[in-house]
This record gives structure tokens, C-alpha cells and sequence, in this order.
């Protein structure tokens, strides 16, 4: 075996690695409300989300794959070099924040180090604007859209426990069933977006090293990365899971039907239209929009904002990262 081909494996092992990484840090907010909510036990809960986000292959595309490819950085610049650089940055901002408990976005993390390490080989030409639009545009949208969605099917719910007439017991046994549902769609629709960027990565990869001719997806490409998101929703991300379930609004199975249903529409339509969003974006909203349509105040509004915050920065910061670490390397290669 040579070792150009040898330094390709390895990268793909760190970009499957990310994929661990990506599982562990956004794949626990798939059950963050289910657990919260003592629908399921964290350790039931964690073989429940896995389950679901490794098979979600089966449910669309490759339009959020193309999309990281292809459409944001020049693929004729890329090279192993970027593609590595981009990778470790975002692992390494992955864990920073894994540490300080804090639900950022992964997605963000990869695209902000993928586009830092291109700027540095090639500069800003080799940023596609068009696609960075979208991205920029649901950054905005993905939450939002999360809040709204959350706090119209809470009033939806509300309104036919009404009209029914259910006793808080009958409504805690049948949301409690109902999450299950809600609960899988969520896992359904994070991996269907989220293990997509993994492989847009990997398959860019294979393009620029020469392996492959096209941007064509191989399976075994497919079946790595939804193997690996789902070990890394094993491996789990307690404290995030507290953050995601509690400190923002303490939730009710009700609650949690609610915002994961929310959440798993808004992620399915993104992956139809081929755009990679942050799921925790997503999810956080529609917790937001549920705790709002009760009440304003139970929402815990500076834990929403800390976690704003830590977005705003997520792309810049993973991508000055990674613009730090390719030009070390390129400085002490050349």
C-alpha cells in the first residue's frame, strides 16, 4: 500500500472520528427531552436515538452531502491538506465545548474549519458565496422556524386535551407513548442532515485525492459515517443533555411531543432542500417556542442566550482555527 493512500485512510478515520465526535456533542439533544421527560432511561434512550440515526440513510439523499462537498468551498482547491486541517479544528472545537457543556453546533464547526483551512491554501476566492448564503440564511431561519413550530403544536395539543377532556393522568400516559413517536422522528431527521456532512467531507476528499472522477456517494462512504454518528450517540453527552432538557425550560412528556415534532419537521425540510442546519439550533428553538407558549418567564432566557452566543461564534472560531493550523503547516512544509 502507498502512502498517499495511506495518508488518505487517515483522514478518513479523522473525519469518521468527527462523526464520533458529531454524535456524541449534537446526537444527545436527539434525547435530551425523552430523558428529561423520564419517558425512557438515558441508557434506553441512547439505543433508541442510535437506531434511528444510523438507518436514516434510507429516508433521503445526498443533497446535504453535495452541499458540503461542493457548494461552499471550490473543490478544484481543495486538497487532503484542507480537508485535514478543517477536520481537526472542528474536533477540537467539538471537544472545547463538549467540556464547557455547551450545545453548539457541529455543522458549524466542520463548515467554519472547512472554509478557514480553504481560505488559508487559496484565499477568499475559493469561497462559493452562493451556498454560504443558505447556510446564513437558516442559521437565522432553522431556530426560528423551531420556535415557531414548537409553540403552535403545544397550543394544538393543548386545545385537543381540551376538547377532549383529559385528566392530567390520561394526558401523561398518552404523551408519554406519543414521545416515542416524536422522539424517533427527531433521531430520524438529525441523522439524515447531520452524518450527510461527514460524508459530503469524505466524498470531496476522494474527488480532490483522485480516487473518484465524480461527486458520485459511495455506499461504503454512507455506511461509515451513520455507523459512526450512531456509536457516537452511544457514547452520549450527559451534561448537554441536562442543559438541553433543564435549563432552558423544565419539560413535560407533553412538552417534549411538542418541540421534538417541531424539530423533526423543520430538520426534514432542510434535508429535502439540500441544506445542512444545526440541529441543536433547531432543537433549542422548539424548546424555546414550547416553553414561551405557556409562559414567557419559565423560559430560562440566559441559558438560551449563553447558547446563542456560543453559535455566533462557532464558525469563525473553528475556521480561524483551522487558517491557524494550515498555515503553521504550510509554514513548516515549505
Amino acid at each position: 500500500m502507498d502512502l498517499h493512500l495511506l495518508y488518505i485512510i487517515l483522514i478518513i478515520v479523522i473525519a469518521l472520528t468527527f462523526d464520533f465526535t458529531n454524535g456524541a456533542h449534537d446526537a444527545a439533544n436527539s434525547i435530551a427531552t425523552i430523558v428529561s421527560t423520564k419517558v425512557l432511561s438515558l441508557r434506553q434512550a441512547l439505543f433508541f436515538a442510535a437506531f434511528f440515526n444510523f438507518i436514516s440513510f434510507l429516508v433521503f439523499g445526498n443533497e446535504v452531502a453535495k452541499t458540503i462537498g461542493k457548494g461552499l468551498v471550490n473543490i478544484n482547491i481543495v486538497t487532503p491538506e484542507v480537508v485535514l486541517m478543517g477536520l481537526i479544528a472542528a474536533i477540537v472545537w467539538n471537544l472545547i465545548t463538549l467540556y464547557l457543556a455547551l450545545p453548539t453546533s457541529s455543522s458549524h464547526a466542520l463548515i467554519g474549519g472547512y472554509a478557514g483551512a480553504a481560505i488559508a491554501a487559496a484565499g477568499w476566492s475559493a469561497i462559493i458565496a452562493s451556498g454560504w448564503i443558505k447556510i446564513f440564511l437558516f442559521i437565522v431561519l432553522a431556530p426560528l422556524l423551531g420556535f415557531a413550530l414548537g409553540y403552535l403544536f403545544i397550543i394544538l395539543l393543548t386545545w385537543a386535551i381540551y376538547l377532549l377532556k383529559m385528566t392530567p393522568g390520561a394526558v401523561n400516559y398518552w404523551s408519554r407513548h406519543l414521545q416515542l413517536l416524536s422522539a424517533g422522528l427527531y433521531s430520524l431527521a438529525h441523522g439524515s442532515n447531520d452524518a450527510q456532512k461527514t460524508i459530503g467531507i469524505i466524498t470531496g476528499l476522494l474527488v480532490s485525492a483522485g480516487y473518484l472522477s465524480t461527486f458520485d456517494v459511495p455506499l461504503w462512504v454512507v455506511l461509515s459515517a451513520h455507523t459512526c454518528i450512531a456509536l457516537g450517540t452511544l457514547y452520549g453527552g450527559k451534561r448537554i443533555i441536562k442543559t438541553m432538557g433543564h435549563k432552558i425550560f423544565k419539560l413535560r412528556p407533553v412538552d417534549g411531543v411538542a418541540s421534538e415534532s417541531a424539530s423533526a419537521t423543520s430538520i426534514f425540510l432542510a434535508t429535502f432542500l439540500g441544506v445542512p442546519v444545526s440541529t441543536t439550533h433547531v432543537i433549542t428553538g422548539a424548546i424555546s417556542g414550547v416553553g414561551s407558549a405557556q409562559r414567557f418567564k419559565a423560559v430560562k432566557w440566559g441559558t438560551t442566550i449563553r447558547i446563542v452566543w456560543a453559535w455566533i461564534f462557532t464558525i469563525p472560531g473553528a475556521g480561524g482555527m483551522a487558517f491557524l493550523l494550515y498555515s503553521i503547516g504550510a509554514f513548516f512544509l515549505t
